[in-house]
């Protein structure tokens, strides 16, 4: 059995469990539930009466039926304007219910999908039909199969009776609800959206003058992709069913969501046809533009992804930071759904990159490597937690009861390996069947957190952390008191304050929290074995936990990937000493953009073993291919840490969840055999605790960042020596066959200098958990070509957990690389 070397949590994690009087705390797992329900209220049926299933094909009059799907899982409903509906407490009548026909149901070992009958633009039916498409093969690989001891949910597709989803409080919410929300969005009343053929959608419809005053309009989504507008061409390829939506708006939400259940950009275009007034569908999503039909009748207002289209040569007239937004207020759709749109900024919002690589990349020139040379640093100073103040007030389903023999002091794999994900766990998502239960917080809790690493997704920039305690909030100079504890946590930046120099303000998302006291659900999952025992255990020093460690790997423009450790820990009760030990890790699939926060799947029970070299714990490095930042193409390069610096393994990006699909670097090539951790096969050496490494356009070459073991507070750069400048293959001049990346394994690294030399914390320790963030400062930002670097550190202060300077605090600072 191997004991972890010192991990960045780790290293206060002892302290910060005495502090919070860990025989008190109540551990929760984190995570959300893969395929198991969470909105299950604890009830005297059976396992296997709660998990009976109902026909999917059940008609409207089945009103105490209603489907449970996943938490991150965004269901197209025929005319809800289900990504900007204004969220909102229940109202005296019950919220609308969409058809189970229109919605996919999503199964771990196959899919159906319950559509219409399809039928190509021009053709109108006036009759619905159902039928179920043969179940195919999910994408991804599950490693270990699960014996599943106790069935406590139903899994996806299968539909319960509404007496099982009771809140936690039976009466309603007052319709002026805190309007405080995930990253500053408005909750306003909730308003019935209009049937697809109301007056309102013929409005809408008739009104917009979208073609061709706006064709070749490059302009961001509500879910921040990045679309240009095209008029008056069709496209072959479809994407079943077609759906009914009331307007241009809503088709690219329907595409935005499809992409988002798929897990990929299955959905290149949307097309909208503003004359199928009366008619069951008028929004075609599209999987190609390969074959198009210029001239298209009946009239279509389209909108293809920007890399899509930049690939296709579609000439770009301009951009517009407001298209949409002009759209939905000359909208009489709905004054809420106006209100919202108004809400979301007072600012213009600035155009983010979908799967394209960001305009604005300034490469160096020249026929050597650039230099980089630190330039001038601006200390921001610690960040400011701004949490939401409304929670969802479902229960979940109780979890499974171990053995007895399973409730000893040790490492026993099973915990992880042999259950489901927990249903107690993880972010609950803001959504049609969500959105009428959300209540006001009785406390805004007070938040302390241990370790910070993050990451760009999907237009958010999140932080994730490991330990993290909740505390009712302080005033008059006293401590809050202890509510919670979790192993891992998550939090988005809003306002990007950082780039007038100042604190980062941080939010929890909607979904973080358990109850209406503060208590968070956590964000990494725990299977229902790890979770059981610590429940079981607590008081007697054991735990399990799956700790963040490293800065997000992107695997597209809205996933990322995190290889977290999961962590035995075992704390001397009479000595309080805490010993950690690294059991293996998992896997962590991050999605991001959701009202209820970022949220985290854990796809595998675990990847790696504890016996092996610690893959992908110290982060990785995403090779992208020459569709470009954020496409699908390329290679996921991930760190093996060991004695001595770092090895390297690879993965295509469609197979990260398979170890069998891993190679990994001999010293002089790449082989399917994963070596041991005595490997001398390291690409970097040194005495490394965090790391990242980034390709700089700048300087035509890689850097990377690092703090290491010594404990100096010290942020330590060095830069890859290649003997010629690196291009990516994506940019100008780059050769589409070559994996850029590569090049790490080539060339040595210059001599270490510091990049950044931090203060201690208020208690005069040494910082650690020290990361950057990339993408932050826009065409300014090192990546995209800039000299404007930002990072951040865990900093202890020595105080009590519940006091308004925390145990940690997360700061930031500014650094110009030039």
């Amino acid at each position: 059995m191997k004991s972890k070397s010192p991990l960045s949590c780790a290293f206060a994690a002892a302290v910060f469990v005495v502090s919070i009087n860990f025989c008190d705390a109540r551990p929760h797992a984190h995570g959300v539930l893969e395929n198991l329900r969470r909105f299950i209220h604890p009830s005297n049926t059976t396992a296997n009466a709660s998990s009976s299933a109902v026909s999917p094909c059940a008609q409207d009059s089945t009103s105490d039926i209603v489907p449970i799907f996943p938490t991150g899982t965004r269901i197209p409903v025929a005319g809800l304007d289900h990504a900007n509906a204004s969220i909102a407490a229940p109202s005296q009548q019950q919220g609308p219910q969409p058809r189970p026909e229109s919605l996919e149901l999503v199964l771990q070992d196959s899919r159906q999908m319950l559509h219409h009958d399809v039928h190509p633009i021009g053709q109108h039916h006036g009759s619905h039909h159902q039928h179920t498409r043969k179940p195919s093969k999910l994408t991804s690989t599950v490693v270990e199969a699960s014996p599943s001891p106790t069935k406590t949910a139903a899994y996806a597709g299968i539909q319960l009776p509404r007496a099982l989803l009771v809140p936690r409080q039976a009466q309603p919410v007052a319709s002026n609800v805190n309007k405080q929300a995930y990253q500053s969005w408005v909750l306003q009343g909730y308003s019935d959206p209009p049937s697809p053929s109301s007056s309102s959608a013929v409005a809408r419809s008739t009104t917009t003058s979208l073609c061709p005053e706006n064709n070749g309009t490059v302009f961001r989504s509500s879910s921040g992709i990045t679309y240009q507008t095209v008029c008056g061409i069709n496209y072959d390829d479809n994407i079943h069913p077609f759906l009914l939506v009331g307007s241009f708006e809503a088709c690219i939400q329907k595409c935005d969501a499809y992409n988002y259940d798929t897990h990929g950009v299955s959905c290149v275009a949307a097309l909208f046809i503003p004359s199928r007034l009366h008619s069951e569908d008028d929004c075609y999503l599209k999987s190609s533009i390969a074959h198009s039909a210029v001239g298209a009748e009946p009239a279509v207002e389209g909108a293809v992804r920007y890399s899509v289209a930049q690939s296709a040569h579609l000439p770009v007239s301009r951009t517009s930071t407001s298209l949409l937004l002009s759209l939905s207020t000359a909208s009489s759709i709905s004054s809420s759904t106006s209100a919202l749109w108004a809400s979301t900024s007072s600012q213009p919002v600035p155009l983010v990159s979908g799967t394209v690589s960001p305009p604005g990349i300034t490469y160096g020139n020249g026929n050597s490597v650039a230099i980089p040379k630190i330039g001038s640093s601006k200390l921001h100073g610690p960040s400011v937690n701004r949490p939401t103040s409304q929670y969802i007030q479902y229960d979940t389903a109780p979890g499974v009861h171990l053995a007895k023999s399973l409730l000893r002091a040790g490492v026993n794999g099973d915990l992880s390996t042999g259950y489901d994900v927990s249903p107690q766990t993880g972010v609950l998502e803001v959504n049609i069947y969500t959105q009428n239960t959300l209540a006001p917080l009785k406390n805004v809790p007070h938040i302390s957190r241990d370790g910070g690493r993050g990451g760009y997704l999907n237009g958010q920039h999140i932080f994730m952390f490991c330990d993290t305690g909740s505390y009712s909030g302080t005033s008059s100079g006293q401590n809050g008191d202890f509510l919670d504890f979790v192993s891992s946590s998550v939090a988005v930046d809003v306002g990007m304050n950082a780039l007038a120099g100042n604190p980062i303000y941080l939010q929890d998302g909607i979904g973080a929290w358990s109850d209406n006291v503060g208590r968070q659900r956590g964000f990494a999952p725990l299977t229902q074995g790890e979770q059981a025992y610590n429940l079981a255990m607590q008081g007697q020093g054991q735990r399990y936990a799956v700790w963040i460690e490293s800065s997000l790997i992107p695997l597209d423009a809205e996933t990322g990937i995190i290889y977290a450790p999961i962590i035995y820990d075992e704390v001397d009760l009479v000595t309080r000493a805490a010993h950690f030990t690294y059991t293996g890790n998992t896997l962590l699939t991050i999605t991001a953009g959701g009202r209820g926060g970022p949220v985290a799947q854990r796809p595998v029970r675990k990847l790696f073993d504890q016996d092996e070299p610690e893959w992908g714990v110290a982060g990785g490095l995403r090779s992208w291919g020459p569709s470009g930042v954020g496409g699908k193409d390329g290679k996921v390069y991930l760190f093996g840490g060991v004695s001595g610096g770092m090895l390297m393994a690879r993965v295509t990006p469609d197979a990260v969840s398979n170890r069998d699909a891993y190679e990994y670097w001999t010293g002089s090539s790449w082989s399917t055999i994963m070596p041991d951790a005595s490997s001398k096969a390291i690409w970097i050496d040194g005495p490394i605790m965090d790391i990242d490494v980034y390709y700089s356009p700048r300087h035509q070459t890689f850097i990377a960042v690092y703090l290491t073991i010594y404990a100096d507070s010290t942020f330590y750069y060095r830069y890859l020596k290649a003997d010629h400048p690196i291009i990516p293959c994506y940019a100008p001049g780059g050769d589409t066959n070559s994996d850029y990346v590569e090049n790490l394994l080539k060339y040595e690294w210059s001599d270490e200098q510091v990049l950044y030399k931090a203060k201690p914390g208020l208690a005069g320790a040494f910082i650690y958990a020290g990361g950057i963030h990339t993408r932050y400062f826009g065409s300014d930002d090192v990546v995209n070509g800039g000299t404007r670097l930002l990072i951040s550190w865990t900093a202890p202060t020595g105080e009590n957990p519940g006091s308004a300077d925390s145990e940690y605090q997360i700061v930031t600072a500014e650094v110009n690389i030039a």
